[in-house]
């Protein structure tokens, strides 16, 4: 049966080659405080999450001493193996690429001894749901900007690292997900892009593991 929802509308990335000199879709960001809070990483393509579970992310926006409107944001990804107990961490801190700050691109720079690596990442669309399409159970969501009830999805675009490929990541306020039929649609957008390496990367998104 048809849906009766419209189909969900995501940009090419902005970094690639095949798309570097068309000309980009109009595209409004979230902003940083919709983004703050925790996301769960509930589909992907890249092949580190397949050997995890429960993979979350959560975004904290950062006070910049210096004069500039951007805001930075926290970045802390939290995980676990499929085969420990233990949670693991990856702390990192997330620059606005444009110099507006509203072109939904992030550099990541890590903390630590994770100083040294860096990488590139874009929203390609966002969204609230309602209720009744929030997902598959009722669960409290954890995020700055949900509303009673419903939830929120994100897909991001990762560029290809020295140790990583790119890929494509489904985020969703709730641990559950937002619901096989969401799920479809994003796939299809992916699918319909005018970026032929995000056409591939939606054929190779799989679900992350959680429990």
């Amino acid at each position: 049966m048809p849906s009766n929802h419209p189909p969900i509308t995501l940009r090419p990335p902005t970094t690639t080659s095949s798309t570097q000199q068309q000309q980009q879709p109009s595209f409004t960001p979230p902003t940083p405080q919709w983004l703050s809070g925790t996301w769960h990483v509930t589909h992907s393509a890249l092949p580190m999450w397949k050997t995890k579970r429960n993979v979350s992310i959560t975004y904290t926006p950062l006070a910049d001493p210096s004069p500039s409107p951007t805001t930075k944001l926290d970045d802390l990804v939290r995980y676990q193996t499929l085969t420990s107990a233990k949670v693991k961490t990856v702390e990192g801190v997330d620059t606005p690429s444009s110099l507006d700050a509203s072109g939904g691109e992030w550099d990541w720079r890590g903390k630590g001894w994770l100083r040294v690596a860096s990488s590139h990442w874009e929203v390609l669309g966002w969204g609230d749901l309602p209720d009744h399409m929030g997902g598959e159970g009722q669960g409290e969501g954890e995020g700055e900007g949900e509303g009673e009830g419903g939830n929120q999805w994100v897909v991001t675009f990762f560029a290809k690292t020295l140790f990583t490929p790119a890929g494509i990541d489904v985020y969703s306020r709730r641990k559950e997900g937002v619901g096989r039929e969401v799920v479809e649609r994003i796939k299809e957008a992916l699918g319909g892009s005018a970026d032929e390496g995000v056409k591939r990367l939606a054929r190779e998104i799989f679900e992350v593991v959680r429990d």
